[in-house]
């Protein structure tokens, strides 16, 4: 497909640094909305106390803000990369002391600096510490509550928010937590794949070219023997010998490369699920379609792969969509043929459907087509029934053996694999 529209700015992912400044905008934007229960404290500095008091109000909670905003613009920019430090600690310990030296000396509507203390304990403090972090905090609130003489409905519900917040943060830790071990496994695994790869590559060119140079290498001296000898004919029988058994290898290298560098369905679906997630782009796919077929053969396999690969490409760059739905369906040949067919649709529900309505195909689908000719496959691509959305359906046959159905469940005819 030809690029019809510039990839779309995704939104920032939890647990990820902002990978750009508008990333970073939202992330603030978030963060201020929380600030709407300053409106308390803030509100007992205006005409409540004298002017000692309102002073050193302000300057305390510039120093909270200051602390925590610190707090969550570290994490924020840094994401996990982030450890706990000194820096954390002398900033919770502020906050901490700031919530209680202002609920003493001024009012219980300072009470609520308790939540974002115990939201900021929840966030920073290392794994084992946020949670007795979180309660700590809690319980320093509602003693000082209940030692003000606080209206206990009202403390119940600071108390309970500042609780909810504090193992709600907890709670996003581990998950972000989490999420960056699986990335790292993610990455891990592809790494594995392609040192699997290489290595079965290298044990291929050793078996296959072993033998060859080895009876290559015999056969020269035994030429240089016979030349010596001035066995002329002998000599160039061995020449020959050495020409067939030289042509025979370089075909062999060839196949094996051809087998290396085609793609397999279950490394392009793979691949499919990591680039739809990475573009926020939610996947529909069993994980059943990366099973073995039988009579699925290595050149029609090859082919599904490439169509895969370049049908998510576009519907990642091009299509601006937020679902994408992979099937693998198997079903009989078309117009009276014999045999059987496996068909990779790829659909979503994107406007690439709506700008190609009217437009041909372009370089990448044509491409795709003469693979597929290739493999003595089909290609069918286009816009969905509905008003979004684009389909691409490859269509491979496969091989006599998956005529012979056991009684244990083949899929019947025009069923789609789930």
């Amino acid at each position: 497909m030809s690029e019809m529209s510039e990839p779309r700015l995704h939104a920032p992912r939890v647990g990820v640094p902002p990978e750009n400044r508008r990333q970073m905008l939202v992330k603030l934007c978030w963060m201020l909305i929380w600030m709407v229960y300053l409106a308390y404290p803030i509100s007992d500095l205006f005409g409540h106390h004298g002017t000692a008091k309102t002073v050193f109000g302000w300057l305390m909670l510039a120093l909270f803000l200051s602390c925590y905003v610190s707090l969550i613009l570290r994490r924020q920019v840094r994401g996990t990369a982030i450890t706990w430090d000194r820096g954390h600690a002398v900033a919770l310990a502020l906050m901490f002391a700031v919530a209680i030296a202002t609920s003493v000396e001024l009012d219980d509507n300072w009470l609520a600096l308790f939540t974002y203390t115990a939201v900021a304990a929840g966030a920073v403090l290392p794994r084992g510490f946020a949670l007795p972090g979180v309660i700590v905090v809690v319980a320093t609130q509602v003693a000082l509550g209940l030692a003000a003489g606080t209206d206990h409905t009202g403390l119940a519900g600071m108390a309970l928010g500042g609780l909810l917040g504090g193992l709600a943060m907890t709670g996003l830790q581990q998950l972000v937590r989490t999420m960056a071990e699986l990335r790292e496994a993610r990455q891990a695994v592809a790494a594995l794949a392609a040192s699997d790869e290489r290595l079965r590559l290298a044990r291929d060119l050793h078996d296959l070219l072993g033998h060859s140079l080895s009876l290559i290498t015999l056969k020269t001296e035994l030429t240089a023997r016979f030349m010596d000898q001035e066995r002329y004919e002998e000599a160039r029988s061995q020449v020959a010998d050495i020409e067939k058994v030289s042509r025979q290898a370089l075909v062999d290298v060839r196949e094996a490369i051809g087998g290396y560098r085609r793609p397999k369905l279950a490394v392009e679906l793979a691949a499919a699920r990591t680039a739809l997630t990475a573009a926020d782009i939610t996947i529909d796919a069993p994980l059943s379609l990366a099973d073995p077929r039988p009579g699925l053969g290595g050149e029609e396999e090859g082919a599904l792969g490439w169509a895969l690969r370049e049908a998510v490409t576009n519907v990642v760059r091009h299509s601006g969509a937020t679902q994408c739905r992979i099937r693998l369906i198997e079903d009989h040949a078309p117009n009276g043929r014999l045999g059987r067919v496996l068909t990779l649709e790829v659909a979503d529900n994107g406007n690439l459907g709506k700008q190609t309505r009217n437009s041909p195909h372009g370089n990448g689908l044509t491409g795709l087509s003469e693979r597929l000719a290739l493999a003595d496959g089909t290609l069918d691509a286009g816009p969905a029934s509905g008003k979004h959305g684009f389909v691409v359906r490859a269509t491979v046959p496969l091989r006599p053996e998956t005529a012979e159905r056991n009684p244990e469940g083949q899929p019947a005819a025009g069923t789609v694999q789930e």
